[in-house]
C-alpha cells in the first residue's frame, strides 16, 4: 500500500486532439495498480513540432525527479508523434502500437488526422450527440416533461442516486436521449409509475444504492435534515425497489458500479429493447 511518504509517479497524457482517448486507455492500465499513487497531467492539442519539443522538455525535466514518469500518447500526426518520441522518458504510444498493425491488415495507410478521433469529422454523429446532450440537460431531474416520447432511456431513482452523471455520460459518449426523473414521496406512495413516464415504461431503468451511501451523499448537501436521515433513505429505497419490481424494470446498483459501468449496461439494455421492437425483416 502506497504511503504519503512515497513520491507519486508522474503520469502524462499527451494528444494532438482532446486527450480523452489517451486518458481513458492510460487510466484503464493505471487502475490495475491500486497501491501506487499517481500524479496525472493532461497536455492536449499538441499540434506542431515546436509544441511537441516544449512538451519533451517538460518530460525530460520530470525524468530528473525522484520517480521516472509514465507517458501515454495518442498523437496521430507523424511529425508530432516522432518529436514526442525524442524524450528521455518512457513513452507508451497507443496510436503507433496499433495503427501500423491495422494498416498492415487493411493493406492501406490511414490518413492519420487527429481530428478524426474527437473532432467533427462525422458531422451527423456529432450533431446527434449534441442534440442528445441538449435533451438530457432539459430533462435532468424531472425539470421538463416536454417531448418525453423522444427519450431513448429514462432513469428513475430517489434523489442523489447517481442519475445525472450517468445521464450526461450516456448523452455525450453514446448519443442517447436520456431523461432522468427523481422519485419523490408522492411517487413512492403510489403503485403506478409517475405520470410523465407512465406511457414509456418500457424505456425506464431503475437505479438504487445503499442506505449508508445515500445518507452520506445527502448529508453533504443537507446535513442533519430528515432528507439525509438513514430512516428516510431506507424508506425511499425500499419503496423504489418495490416499484421497480412491480413494473418489472431493470435495476442497476450505483453503489457497486462506476458511471462507465452503469452506462455500458444501460446501452446494452437499450440495444436489446430496440432490436426486439424492430419489425421482422426490417433494417436498423
Amino acid at each position: 500500500m502506497a504511503t504519503d511518504d512515497e513520491p507519486a509517479v508522474p503520469v502524462f497524457f499527451l494528444s494532438d486532439s482532446t486527450g480523452i482517448s489517451a486518458e481513458t486507455m492510460g487510466n484503464a492500465l493505471l487502475i490495475q495498480f491500486p497501491d501506487v499513487r499517481f500524479e496525472r497531467t493532461l497536455i492536449p492539442f499538441i499540434r506542431t513540432v515546436e509544441q511537441a519539443r516544449e512538451v519533451v522538455a517538460t518530460l525530460d525535466a520530470a525524468m530528473d525527479g525522484p520517480v521516472p514518469p509514465l507517458v501515454f500518447t495518442t498523437a496521430a500526426e507523424d511529425d508530432v508523434r516522432l518529436a514526442l518520441h525524442g524524450t528521455r522518458a518512457p513513452v507508451i504510444d497507443f496510436f503507433d502500437l496499433h495503427m501500423s498493425r491495422v494498416e498492415e491488415i487493411l493493406g492501406r495507410r490511414g490518413v492519420r488526422e487527429p481530428s478524426r478521433l474527437h473532432g467533427v469529422g462525422d458531422i451527423v454523429r456529432y450533431n446527434t450527440r449534441m442534440a442528445a446532450v441538449e435533451f438530457t440537460i432539459e430533462h435532468d431531474d424531472g425539470q421538463s416533461s416536454r417531448a418525453m416520447e423522444r427519450a431513448d432511456v429514462v432513469l428513475l431513482a430517489p434523489s442523489r442516486c447517481g442519475k445525472t452523471p450517468t445521464s450526461m455520460y450516456l448523452a455525450l459518449q453514446h448519443g442517447l436521449f436520456v431523461a432522468n426523473y427523481p422519485l419523490v414521496d408522492e411517487d413512492l406512495e403510489s403503485d403506478d409509475l409517475p405520470r410523465p413516464v407512465r406511457d414509456i415504461g418500457d424505456r425506464c431503468v431503475g437505479i438504487t444504492t445503499t442506505v449508508d451511501r445515500l445518507a452520506r451523499v445527502r448529508s453533504e448537501r443537507r446535513p442533519g435534515s430528515r432528507y439525509a436521515s438513514p430512516e428516510q433513505c431506507r424508506w425511499e429505497l425500499r419503496r423504489a425497489e418495490a416499484l421497480y419490481r412491480r413494473h418489472r424494470l431493470p435495476v442497476i446498483d450505483s453503489a457497486a458500479k462506476s458511471v462507465e459501468e452503469m452506462s455500458a449496461l444501460i446501452v446494452q439494455l437499450h440495444k436489446a429493447r430496440t432490436s426486439h421492437s424492430r419489425p421482422k425483416g426490417g433494417t436498423a
